[in-house]
């Protein structure tokens, strides 16, 4: 065989503990072809990257996918991190998604944790990841691992990690980690126990209560009129989305019925992400059915949420200015955070309210820690469909609270007989309108992101829409590129979680004589006009 050594594989076969890896490594071994050698090849060479999103990848045999052998060694090393930093003994909470292996993976993490000595409490049944970070502040535990791969294909797991503070985890962390699961030796070989608990229902209701005292929906009358249509994408998210809803009042919800469910082959959509072309058709068919006043999508472990109002998705950044917005409205103190990618209107709202306000580095791991003991974070969110507005429950973008809030807004909105697209029409003609989008080039190849990020350094444009810009190179906090000019910006970075290329785009078009309209078509343009220079920017 060539590309791997076959006593590589057969040292991999033999510390396996689960029949069925090793009875599918076997086969590869034995069927001695090309393509058998070149799969192999692939899966031995390299581990998975235990990064700050934890592990994720391809349900599959060997070191190069998600299996029960290399969650074994990860929930290992995870022990050996937790235990050289003083925490040997102490509570770990477990909680796992509706995917394929999911619950063999929390399983498999219960046992070797318990076996490392520590207390190991397991959520009761599939449920989503912002109650298990509520949950790891909650049960007074050192950390929480999360089995799930969020929106990823249906073929993929992956297994998030969150410490202490309800977070996921940041650098040094990752990397002492990974290093403790390359020590962890064969995973047939680890202790196992079995002494570990399974929690009952009151975590999630104790989440429930938390999430809707937090956004005090009482405030907010006539919110049992409106009418909300919403999506699970084949997740966990339907029943504590309903419970959530229904303790703040709200009538029951329109879900669509084909989505409701947790599946993991995700049979009605090509990928589970509410940004996906499509993804959405169904709720939006659902929603015209019921006169929906709004309609909202999670993803499929419920820590993002989309919005559709009036036949149109909204993007994440006019999610995040609508939800900044009324949080600030509302005289909620504190510091306003988004990510270096996301849109700026936020920021020039926070400002205007006399609020500090934070720009981080990509991921929702720096999100949430912006702020400070003075002005601790009261508001966070991503473009990527993350919010964090209960950041004091979930220490995470939370796609329920987020869900919740939109309602409440809507409602808000409805009894004065508008709707979600006016006040993003009001803050338009008091900020200008902030039109962003992306250019977003998905590679089987990844050398050709790192050449085009290479092209890029190089020869940076020096104009953009006809204006100048000044490029600022991101390293080394982050592996991006910014150019930014009057009112036009573009970040380029690598996906974190993808292999994907991808351009953050924005246009700030004034709004004079208040048609809003003409100032919207402006903004389109200029955003197609941004993708074809980038494009040829980046040689893509």
């Amino acid at each position: 065989m060539t590309g791997v050594d076959r006593a590589t594989v057969e040292e991999w076969v033999a510390g396996d503990p689960h029949p069925g890896d090793r009875a599918e490594l076997q086969a590869l071994l034995d069927a001695g072809d090309d393509r058998a050698d070149a799969e192999l090849a692939d899966r031995f060479a390299g581990p998975l990257t235990f990064g700050t999103a934890g592990l994720r990848g391809p349900l599959r045999a060997g070191p190069g996918g998600m299996n029960a052998a290399v969650v074994a060694r990860a929930a290992a090393g995870l022990g050996r991190y937790l235990a050289d930093h003083g925490h040997a003994g102490q509570g770990v909470v477990v909680g796992y998604d509706g995917r394929h292996r999911s619950d063999e993976f929390a399983r498999v993490t219960a046992q070797v944790l318990t076996g490392a000595g520590f207390v190991v409490e397991v959520l009761p049944r599939p449920l989503p990841t912002p109650v298990l970070s509520f949950a790891v502040r909650h049960r007074g535990a050192v950390a929480g691992v999360m089995v799930t791969a969020s929106h990823n294909p249906p073929q993929d797991n992956g297994y998030k990690v969150y410490l202490g503070d309800g977070a996921q985890l940041v650098p040094p962390a990752d990397r002492e980690i990974e290093a403790a699961i390359a020590a962890a030796g064969p995973a047939a070989e680890l202790p196992l126990g079995e002494e570990w608990t399974t929690l009952g229902d009151d975590v999630e209701a104790d989440y429930v209560a938390a999430v809707v005292a937090a956004l005090e929906p009482g405030r907010v009358p006539g919110r049992e009129r409106l009418v909300v249509a919403t999506t699970a994408m084949h997740g966990v998210g339907t029943a504590t989305t309903r419970a959530v809803f229904a303790a703040a009042g709200f009538a029951p919800l329109h879900a669509v019925v084909e989505q409701e469910h947790p599946d993991p082959d995700f049979p009605t959509v090509a990928f589970p992400n509410p940004e996906e072309p499509g993804a959405v058709d169904l709720l939006l068919a659902l929603a015209e059915r019921v006169g929906a006043d709004v309609a909202l999508a999670e993803d499929p472990d419920a820590d993002r949420c989309s919005v559709v109002c009036g036949g149109r998705q909204l993007t994440g950044d006019e999610v995040g200015a609508l939800l900044g917005d009324w949080l600030l409205r509302r005289g909620v103190a504190g510091t306003y955070a988004r990510s270096l990618v996301s849109g700026s209107l936020l920021g020039e709202l926070a400002a205007a309210a006399g609020q500090p306000t934070e720009e981080t580095p990509t991921g929702f791991k720096w999100i949430i820690r912006a702020g400070s003991a003075a002005a601790p974070l009261v508001f966070g969110y991503e473009e990527a469909l993350g919010y964090a507005v209960t950041p004091q429950v979930a220490h995470d973008k939370d796609g329920i609270s987020a869900c919740l809030a939109v309602a409440l807004l809507a409602a808000e909105l409805a009894a004065e007989g508008r709707t979600l697209l006016d006040r993003l029409d009001d803050l338009a003609r008091e900020h200008g309108l902030h039109a962003t989008g992306q250019l977003s080039v998905r590679v089987t190849d990844l050398s050709l992101i790192s050449g085009a990020m290479a092209r890029l350094r190089a020869t940076p444009p020096v104009q953009l829409l006809g204006r100048p810009v000044i490029y600022e190179d991101l390293l080394p906090e982050v592996d991006g590129v910014r150019l930014a000019g009057e009112g036009v910006r573009v970040v380029v970075r690598p996906s974190g979680t993808e292999p994907k290329l991808k351009a953050y785009l924005q246009s700030v078009v004034p709004v004079p004589g208040d048609d809003v309209t003409a100032a919207r078509a402006q903004g389109d343009a200029d955003l197609a006009r941004l993708r074809d220079e980038m494009s040829a920017a980046l040689g893509l």
